[in-house]
C-alpha cells in the first residue's frame, strides 16, 4: 500500500438544525495522524480559509461536497482517498430498514448496537445530498469492496466495541447519561462521561496520532454546546478510523450491493499503537 493516504470522517447530522462533526486524517511513512477535527462543516471550511467568518457556536448547514473536498485537500496536501460517513446511504432511495440495518442488528444487537430505522424523512434528503454530492465529485458509494476514491457508510457504536474489545456498546453519549448512571447526580454523571471519553480518546490516539491533543478533557462545568461539539468531533474521528480500517482491509461490509455498513474487524489486542513508526 502506498505510504501516503488521507481519510475524511463525517458524523453527519440527520437534519439541517444540527451541526456535523468532521475529521481529517493522513498517513505518511511515520503513520497515521489527525490533521484536524471540527464541530461543523463551517468550522472545517474556515480551518483552511482564514478569511471565512464563522461563529464559535457550531451550527447546522448543508454539506457542499466540492468545498469540503477542496478544504480537505488543502489541509492534507493531497486528494482524499476515502470518505467515511456516519449516516444511512444507499444506491437506491431509502424508504425504511435496509438489509445492512438488519445485518448489523443481528450481529451486534446482543451488544446493544442495533441500528436506528431510517425513513424517507430521516435522514431523507440529507442522505441523498451527501451521497449524490460526493458521487458527482468522484466519490461513489462503496458497498462490497473498498476502491479509491470512494465513500462508505460507518456506524460508531459497533466500531467502538471493536476498538475497545468491549462486550457491549460503550456509554459515551452525553444525551443518555441519566439512563447510563441513574443513581448518580449530574456532576457524577458528567465525570463518568468524561472518563469514558478519555478512554476512547486514548485508544484512538494509539491508532491516529494527535487525537489526544485535539480532544483535551473538558472542564466539569463546560457548556452543553462544548459537550456536544466534543462528542461530534469524537464521532467524526471514530468514523475516520473506520475509514482507515476499511482502506487497510481491517473492516468488513454488512449488507448488500445496494447499501452496506462497514465495521472494523475485532482487534487482536489493545496494546499496540499502529500509527507509531516501527524500527
Amino acid at each position: 500500500m502506498p505510504s501516503n493516504h488521507s481519510i475524511l470522517g463525517i458524523d453527519a447530522a440527520w437534519t439541517l438544525a444540527q451541526p456535523s462533526g468532521i475529521a481529517l486524517a493522513a498517513r505518511s511513512p511515520a503513520g497515521w495522524r489527525l490533521i484536524t477535527a471540527e464541530p461543523s462543516y463551517q468550522h472545517f471550511l474556515a480551518r483552511s480559509d482564514r478569511s471565512l467568518a464563522v461563529q464559535e457556536r457550531p451550527i447546522g448547514s448543508r454539506p457542499v461536497a466540492p468545498a469540503l473536498l477542496a478544504s480537505a485537500e488543502k489541509l492534507s496536501g493531497r486528494a482524499i482517498d476515502l470518505i467515511a460517513i456516519d449516516m444511512p446511504m444507499a444506491h437506491s432511495p431509502i424508504i425504511g430498514r435496509r438489509c445492512c440495518d438488519n445485518a448489523v442488528s443481528q450481529a451486534y444487537g446482543a451488544r446493544k448496537c442495533g441500528t436506528h430505522t431510517p425513513s424517507t424523512e430521516r435522514p431523507g434528503r440529507m442522505s441523498d445530498e451527501l451521497c449524490e454530492g460526493f458521487r458527482d465529485a468522484g466519490y461513489p458509494l462503496r458497498t462490497t469492496t473498498v476502491t479509491t476514491p470512494g465513500l462508505i457508510e460507518v456506524y460508531p457504536h459497533p466500531a467502538l466495541v471493536a476498538l475497545a474489545c468491549a462486550s457491549e456498546r460503550l456509554p459515551y453519549k452525553a444525551s443518555k447519561v441519566r439512563s447510563y448512571w441513574p443513581a448518580l447526580n449530574p456532576a457524577q454523571r458528567r465525570k463518568r462521561l468524561y472518563q469514558q471519553w478519555s478512554e476512547i480518546v486514548a485508544l484512538l490516539d494509539c491508532e491516529i496520532s494527535g487525537v489526544a491533543e485535539a480532544l483535551p478533557r473538558l472542564e466539569l462545568r463546560a457548556s452543553g454546546v462544548a459537550v456536544k461539539a466534543f462528542e461530534d468531533k469524537l464521532d467524526a474521528i471514530v468514523s475516520a478510523w473506520v475509514g482507515i480500517c476499511a482502506l487497510e482491509g481491517r473492516a468488513k461490509p454488512f449488507g448488500d450491493p445496494d447499501a452496506a455498513i462497514w465495521i472494523p474487524k475485532p482487534r487482536e489486542g489493545v496494546s499496540r499503537c499502529p500509527h507509531r513508526a516501527t524500527a
